[in-house]
């Protein structure tokens, strides 16, 4: 049953500033966590992106920021720039209005221009936990107001690795904080760090198999390494998306495809981690106005992106679990629009396709590949590999073991003079030895 946000407690000034934004009734995270998180609860919220999590900590912190104290009151720690400042963006929306400031710290913006901005003390921090604790060690950020901290996608930090620095900004903030974690999984790390800094924490899980599949239409494609990119390229022209993402496990990966994708006339840019972030801002933008109908990316640089009119999601190399596929395909459908999402499958892969499956709980279309592998190519690299099969042992060329082994005399046949092991005979040498050898006598 759905609830407006007047059933929920929320103040009348927020909820005008809500209604001026389109934004009259509550999500199912939204009705479940802000009255937990308004009784002063510790909080562990189990819920996929794109359900409204933003709001649903954002509005119950709101309601107790103290405007008229210049200090620091709640903090917002996300594993990613884009996520920081996407809830930046809603943060300053709703908070301006009410005379609540807030300010988002990360890496790759200058630190001085930041040092300047938290000198005007800013209730709400929102950051990166590396930048945060740059900011501690540097004594630019006092977080001992803070009581009330929230960790947003918390399973991505903790796959990141962030778990020590997060650690060490908790034990910064007040003691009587009141702590919030929202996360798509809730892995073993967060059951222990809840155990340890929460007090009797509620938990709230929300069920999300109708946000993944509703409005977003799922295909599988059948196809091999060889043909895959030509395939992706028949998939674009077919379709002819407004805007598409392409995720690719591993940033050589996107760096690839976006190189053949180009070579190819197609309006596509890349976006991984490697990125600075002045490029990235660069990317997003271009792409976001259409410039780009092509985002080549891996997940981690694309978590928590929110972008409208992304009609097309390609998986161009498969999800390992259901929580990456659930995010990738999130990012079309949005907004009651209607989305398509294709993913890549060889022969090898179908155990990933079942336990995806198995996630969502429903079966996707599967469809055969308009694309074959060119069978020129297919037969020349077979019959390179049968040639190398039945090479002589002395024929086959041995890898270079280092940078140096294609020097002159790397090839050579000599023997260690200093080792007392001696060489064993081979070839001519060892018949002529074994004739040289006197005969046993009967």
């Amino acid at each position: 049953m759905k609830k407006f946000f007047q059933e929920l407690k929320i103040s009348e000034n927020l909820c005008k500033v809500l209604k001026e934004n389109g934004i009259t009734e509550a999500t199912p995270v939204q009705t479940a966590a802000i009255p937990a998180i308004r009784s002063g609860n510790d909080v562990v919220v189990q819920a996929q992106t794109g359900t409204g999590k933003t709001l649903a900590f954002l509005l119950p912190i709101m309601e107790k920021i103290k405007v008229n104290v210049p200090v620091a009151q709640s903090l917002i720690v996300a594993p990613t720039r884009e996520l920081a400042l996407q809830i930046t963006a809603v943060a300053q929306k709703i908070g301006a209005p009410i005379g609540v400031r807030s300010l988002t710290v990360y890496g790759g913006q200058a630190v001085d221009r930041q040092v300047q901005k938290l000198g005007q003390n800013p209730h709400i921090i929102i950051g990166t936990p590396g930048r945060i604790l740059d900011h501690l060690r540097r004594k630019t950020l006092d977080l001992s107001s803070v009581n009330k901290v929230v960790l947003d996608e918390a399973d991505q930090m903790m796959h990141m690795g962030f778990i020590e620095e997060v650690e060490g900004i908790l034990k910064e903030t007040a003691g009587d904080r009141q702590l919030m974690f929202f996360s798509a999984t809730i892995p073993d790390r967060i059951r222990g760090l809840s155990r340890h800094y929460m007090r009797m924490p509620q938990d709230i899980n929300i069920k999300s198999e109708t946000i993944t599949l509703e409005g977003i239409e799922q295909i599988i494609i059948d196809t091999n390494e060889a043909s895959k990119l030509d395939q992706l390229c028949a998939m674009i022209n077919q379709y002819q998306p407004y805007l598409a993402m392409v995720f690719c496990h591993t940033k050589q990966r996107v760096i690839q495809v976006t190189a053949e994708l180009a070579k190819r006339g197609y309006l596509v840019d890349e976006l991984h981690g490697d990125l600075t972030q002045a490029k990235r801002t660069l990317v997003m933008r271009r792409f976001a106005t259409a410039k780009l109908q092509v985002l080549v990316a891996t997940d981690i640089a694309c978590r928590g992106l929110d972008i409208e009119g992304v009609t097309h999601v390609f998986n161009y190399d498969i999800p390992h679990d259901v929580e990456t596929y659930i995010h990738r395909i999130g990012r079309t459908g949005r907004a009651g629009e209607i989305g398509k999402a294709i993913t890549f499958v060889n022969a090898r892969q179908y155990d990933y396709l079942r336990t995806i499956e198995q996630g969502i709980q429903t079966r996707i279309q599967k469809e055969k590949a308009t694309v074959k592998a060119n069978k020129e190519q297919v037969a020349k690299s077979s019959k390179e590999g049968n040639e190398k099969k039945n090479e002589k042992p002395e024929q086959q060329k041995r890898a270079p073991l280092s940078k140096y082994a294609n020097r002159k005399g790397s090839g050579h046949g000599g023997v260690n003079q200093r080792s007392r092991r001696k060489p064993k005979p081979t070839g001519q040498q060892s018949r002529e030895t074994a004739s040289r050898r006197p005969k046993k006598r009967r």
